[in-house]
């Protein structure tokens, strides 16, 4: 009689669960909040490279409780910032979303456009036209953060952060709440009228703190004491460049609060403007009860001063060391934000990179490694082959994101077939030992040059936007303007290879090496969430991180 009875009351119990399960299901779960966190110029290596010293909360987190996939690359290049923030919220290649690179050469006009630049909008925050005059307007394609919008009835909120307008601004989309970056005149953030009309009351009362003098009063010195920063090169590296007013680029920079008055964007550079940012993104949490109610909002916020400092002394530098671990505590302080602010559990994360970077030409020298520059003079010199070629100075108009631009005007003038001048370019540029590619953007399909390069230049390629000529240069071949530090740009894996990790809310714990792509984080994130892919989107779910 009692094992009836307990019988019975196991069916009731599976029944009701059950049931509750039924009632739970009933209503669609989602998180509260998106945060994308995207940290410029980090290949993926540093995860690894600086791990025995990183905290327990800041990238240990990520790696320990969250999704890594360690096998992830940029299916396109030029590996630029704007191309890889738009890609990452497309799930798109610039041959569909437009933005064919941080700026680009108008084919027409011959006139350089930048990505963001919008003369139609005004400044919002600050009267330098040049800083606040900037829009989404060149992006063809929608977001995630769009789809998102959409998807909610416009009720699910989206903020983007940066020091950078484009890092901001193309992340955000088309739609948002607002996009914020900062003003190297004023020291503040800045809008434009594209999104709004005045600054919200929590971004003036950010400002009003004058958090960067802050941050920059007492210089910038190591976290730890430089002898432990064994996993970089030397303090005073030939091939470092120089901050501010330093002669020398070694700690302490003692200089920094009277360089940051005198030049302002000189916060860049160090890790105080990851710091800022971050700071940023928690007066939006609180100013736009960012997670707050039930209805899913997104945060995209880039991490700039990687970017800068990679720039400024190269991958091997300790300045660079630094800067990622006291990122790491940076994240670990906003994680724990998070947790108290929107519940831990509650919120879903996403960290990946724009792009990488090279280790510095100098560095490479040192050890041994093939290197050099690529393309120097290359514009005069092939100038001067075409005039002696086909009597027309100055055919080639430019040489941007490795592509080579003729004069749509002049070729007409002249009534030379652009076929034709172009052929010729390339059998010219082929006889330089240097250069290891060049073909014609209309031909990569039929070129003898390997996979996955080939595909790569083709969803590189925008058919309005982008150059006529791509180049390929030998590997670890960096351009002339990089004689210190470092840059990136090209299809190798220092630049293309990017770390990718999930966290928190809908999210597996564990790790894969399986071959991903830039591209699939938004369909990703759309399948988490259970809203439309972006219109662009060529990208496939990583359903193994998400369960799905």
């Amino acid at each position: 009689m009692l094992r009836k009875i307990s019988i019975a009351a196991a069916v009731m119990l599976s029944v009701m669960t059950i049931n509750a399960q039924k009632i739970k299901n009933s209503q669609l779960e989602r998180p509260k909040l998106v945060v994308g966190l995207v940290v410029d110029q980090m290949r993926w290596d540093y995860l690894y490279r600086f791990y025995n010293k990183y905290g327990n909360d800041g990238f240990k987190r990520l790696l320990n409780t969250g999704y890594s996939l360690n096998n992830v690359h940029i299916p396109y290049v030029p590996t630029v910032t704007a191309l890889g923030h738009t890609c990452i919220y497309t799930g798109s290649v610039p041959a569909i979303h437009g933005i064919a690179g941080n700026d680009w050469t108008d084919k027409e006009t011959g006139k350089n456009v930048y990505c963001t630049t919008d003369e139609s909008v005004q400044p919002v925050g600050t009267t330098n036209a040049k800083a606040g005059s900037h829009s989404p307007k060149n992006l063809w394609s929608t977001t995630i953060t769009d789809e998102l919008r959409m998807a909610t009835n416009f009720q699910g909120k989206v903020i983007g952060v940066s020091l950078k307008d484009r890092a901001s601004i193309l992340p955000a989309g088309h739609t948002p709440n607002g996009a914020f970056w900062f003003d190297d005149s004023t020291g503040d953030f800045i809008t434009s009228s594209w999104y709004m009309n005045d600054l919200p009351q929590w971004v003036k009362a950010f400002n009003a703190q004058k958090m960067p003098e802050k941050l920059v009063a007492n210089g910038w010195n190591t976290l730890l004491p430089i002898s432990q920063y064994t996993e970089s090169s030397p303090d005073n590296s030939a091939w470092e460049g120089l901050l501010g007013s330093a002669k020398t680029p070694v700690f302490p920079y003692s200089n920094l609060a009277a360089d940051y008055k005198a030049k302002k964007d000189n916060i860049r550079y160090t890790p105080f403007g990851n710091t800022l940012t971050l700071k940023l993104a928690e007066a939006a949490v609180e100013g736009e009860q960012l997670g707050g109610d039930n209805v899913v909002d997104m945060l995209a916020i880039n991490l700039a001063s990687t970017d800068y400092a990679g720039h400024k002394f190269g991958p091997n530098s300790i300045e660079v060391e630094d800067v990622y671990l006291r990122l790491d505590q940076d994240l670990a302080q906003f994680f724990n934000y998070l947790d108290a602010k929107v519940g831990k559990g509650q919120y879903t994360v996403f960290l990946s990179a724009d792009h990488g970077g090279a280790h510095s030409v100098g560095f490479l020298q040192e050890h041994k490694i093939t290197t050099g520059f690529f393309g120097d003079g290359m514009d005069k010199n092939m100038n001067e082959k075409l005039k002696e070629k086909f009597g027309v100075d100055k055919l080639i108009n430019a040489i941007d994101n490795y592509q080579i631009y003729f004069d749509r005007k002049l070729l007409k003038d002249n009534k030379l077939d652009l076929d034709v001048v172009r052929d010729f370019t390339i059998k010219e540029i082929e006889n330089d030992p240097d250069d290891l590619y060049a073909v014609s953007v209309t031909k990569v399909q039929e070129s003898t040059i390997p996979e996955p390069i080939k595909q790569r230049i083709i969803n590189g390629i925008n058919r309005q936007r982008s150059g006529d000529i791509q180049l390929i240069s030998h590997d670890s071949m960096l351009p002339p303007y990089s004689k210190t530090g470092t840059t990136h740009s090209v299809w190798n894996s220092y630049d293309s290879h990017i770390p990718l990790i999930f966290m928190g809310w809908g999210i597996q714990h564990g790790e894969s090496s399986k071959a991903y792509y830039m591209t699939d984080i938004a369909p990703t994130v759309a399948s988490l969430l259970r809203i439309q892919f972006p219109s662009g989107n060529v990208g496939n779910p990583i359903t193994e991180a998400i369960g799905k």
